[in-house]
């Protein structure tokens, strides 16, 4: 491969791919990732791989510098999302300055960050260094491997993952909502890594009430990466003897409540470990979600991994706030009327192509699943 576009492109995919091993770990940050390689006779070759690590810091950028030391001199260093170039609250030197001190000769990066204290001002600095600087390879999968950060960046929210798993004959539940087992234990292992790739899993009280769910990542050696439990409860009816609220101390526990929630049940969450957030009301009398969602960016959340079940799915669709959609479909039927899983709102939406594309599709065991992003 002697075209320079085209190696550019097959080592942003590799960026691309470490950095989204980070996933669910970095926030506030995004999870960057950085490859520095340098020329050989025989061509290009990778010297240092680099991603934003947990909590954070350090950066993807900073991380790969750390790796290549003096062999990075002269080479050319991958970035997934553009250099950042001020100093934060929490001190060490921007990414651009290890940039410019590792010696490297040429920048090529996937996209510029809309941080309004970067935009563009990363490239500008390295470019004013003597640095050659290439933007917008593989743009778009960037954007998209970047989305809760943007998201939370551009509209001060957290992106939103809703999925929903249904038998063959398009049920999520039993008559009167009782509890089915739908997904094969292939499919549920995924949706176990899908938790851990997001910040904060997001269910509402009546699923608590109907399943006592645990809510965590049950795979091997990812114990640790089970996200935040965001609970939707609008009159704080979440029981203190669920199996939430007796692990909180271990795997924390939200709870975001109206206003006009009772006192004294929060009194008592609190002290079994959770946390407990008030937003206000949506005219249909249930929380206000867009709200919610803008409350837990605030908190530094910046990918949510929905399981709340039709109606709240339908409800964000609705509102613009389903950013990507997943749908299971296992080859099992009900073989009677249940709770329909994707609700007429919801499937209006998804088969509008100018809203929604079908990025993915295929088998996970025995299960079939469409994986759904929200254009724009």
């Amino acid at each position: 491969m002697t075209d320079r576009s085209a190696v550019d492109r097959a080592f942003m995919r590799q960026a691309l791919a470490y950095g989204a091993r980070g996933l669910g770990t970095t926030a506030t940050n995004p999870s960057v990732g950085a490859i520095i390689t340098r020329d050989t006779p025989d061509g290009p070759v990778v010297v240092a791989r680099g991603r934003t690590q947990p909590g954070g810091r350090p950066h993807g950028e900073a991380h790969a510098f750390s790796r290549a030391g003096a062999a990075s001199m002269g080479g050319t260093l991958y970035v997934t999302l553009e250099p950042c170039s001020h100093r934060s609250v929490r001190g060490g030197i921007p990414c651009v300055e290890h940039t410019i001190l590792s010696g490297v000769k040429r920048v090529v990066s996937a996209m510029s960050d809309p941080n309004p204290f970067i935009a563009g001002l990363g490239h500008a600095l390295l470019r004013t260094a003597g640095i050659e600087v290439t933007v917008g390879v593989l743009e778009e999968e960037a954007r998209q491997a970047h989305r809760g950060y943007l998201t939370r960046i551009t509209q001060g929210r957290p992106m939103v993952t809703f999925k929903i798993a249904r038998t063959a004959d398009g049920y999520a539940g039993g008559p009167g909502g009782t509890p089915i087992a739908v997904s094969s234990p292939v499919a549920g292992g995924w949706v176990h890594l899908q938790r851990a790739h997001h910040d904060a899993i997001m269910l509402g009280v009546n699923s608590v009430l109907s399943d006592d769910p645990q809510l965590t990542v049950r795979l091997p050696g990812l114990a640790a990466r089970s996200p935040i439990r965001v609970i939707l409860d609008t009159h704080l009816r979440l029981p203190l003897g669920s199996k939430l609220v007796r692990s909180a101390r271990e795997v924390p526990v939200w709870v975001i409540a109206a206003e006009t929630a009772p006192v004294e049940p929060e009194h008592a969450l609190v002290a079994a470990g959770v946390e407990v957030m008030r937003v206000s009301l949506a005219p249909d009398g249930h929380l206000d979600l867009r709200e919610a969602l803008t409350l837990l960016g605030t908190r530094g959340i910046t990918r949510v991994f929905s399981e709340g079940g039709p109606r709240i799915g339908e409800k964000l669709a609705l509102a613009g706030l389903a950013d990507e959609v997943i749908v299971s479909t296992s080859p099992k039927t009900l073989g009677q009327p249940g709770v329909v899983a994707v609700r007429p709102g919801l499937a209006g939406l998804l088969a509008q192509p100018d809203l929604y594309a079908l990025a993915e599709a295929g088998m996970i065991g025995h299960d079939h699943f469409e994986h759904f992003v929200r254009r724009g």
